[in-house]
């Protein structure tokens, strides 16, 4: 996990509760729509059907409510960022899976199952984005707002790799589509530390990192641009750079952008 510290972005918190609630939402109509031979289809994900996607949503729904049942951490700051959780990811990726594999065998029902999550989480959000209250992540204590921008990233990513499985469309919210796509920028700018590259994705993100020359002022020598959705895809690994270049998706300016890639995907 990166040590390097930058000043962390800012969420609001009734922002963030209204984009939870409403991301929450789009999933959960998202999954009583689909028909036997959709739930049956490959997500992309190792493993994984639609039926484990589902499960494991569902589990990330309801991880809110289960860590504010549990005691408050004896700690006074957090210990966990937003950045540090991105880049920790993958250091529980076997358990994410195997809890995933659990869930999805031992519930039958798995809209069910988010709606009994989506339910909890409900009756607890509004604790759930205070700024002043510490929730005992594995990580590390974390901030409970912080925790909960984290479900954003975990309802965003995954919606998308519902619409991608399945050719339903799930909705995104704007406010849940930014936050992440912030979240995972950061992230990147953490772990690829430095100033001489800059990632844009209009217009929710333009951060600074790697080492090298720094610029400082007119337009950067080494610029890497693309949307949102296409961002969100190579820095979960979801999309390789080289298939987004040669689509246009992905614009890269700069001999020395290009190293970029080596630094992704950032969320395991």
């Amino acid at each position: 996990m990166s040590t390097v510290r930058r000043k962390p972005r800012s969420y609001h918190p009734d922002r963030v509760r209204d984009a939870v609630l409403a991301q929450v939402e789009f999933v959960r109509l998202a999954a009583h729509e689909l028909t036997g031979q959709q739930l049956a289809k490959p997500t992309g994900l190792p493993g994984w059907d639609v039926r484990h996607l589902l499960a494991h949503l569902a589990r990330q729904i309801d991880a809110l409510p289960q860590l504010l049942a549990e005691p408050v951490p004896d700690a006074t700051r957090p210990a966990c960022t937003l950045s540090q959780w991105v880049l920790g990811t993958g250091e529980i990726a076997a358990k994410i899976d195997s809890r995933a594999q659990e869930d999805a065998a031992a519930r039958e029902d798995q809209a069910a199952a988010i709606d009994a999550a989506a339910e909890e989480l409900e009756s607890v959000i509004d604790t759930g984005v205070r700024e002043d209250l510490l929730l005992p992540h594995v990580f590390g204590p974390m901030r409970a707002l912080d925790f909960t921008v984290t479900r954003l990233v975990e309802l965003v990513v995954h919606s998308d790799d519902l619409t991608r499985a399945t050719g339903s469309p799930v909705r995104l919210d704007r406010m849940a589509v930014a936050s992440t796509v912030r979240v995972l920028a950061d992230a990147l700018a953490e772990k690829a530390p430095g100033a001489s590259t800059e990632l844009r994705v209009p217009p929710f993100a333009a951060v600074q990192c790697l080492a090298g020359p720094r610029h400082t002022r007119g337009t950067p020598g080494q610029v890497v641009e693309t949307d949102p959705i296409s961002w969100i895809r190579l820095a979960t690994g979801r999309a390789t750079w080289k298939t987004m270049t040669a689509t246009g998706r992905l614009k890269v300016g700069g001999e020395r952008a290009a190293a970029l890639a080596d630094e992704l995907p950032v969320l395991g």
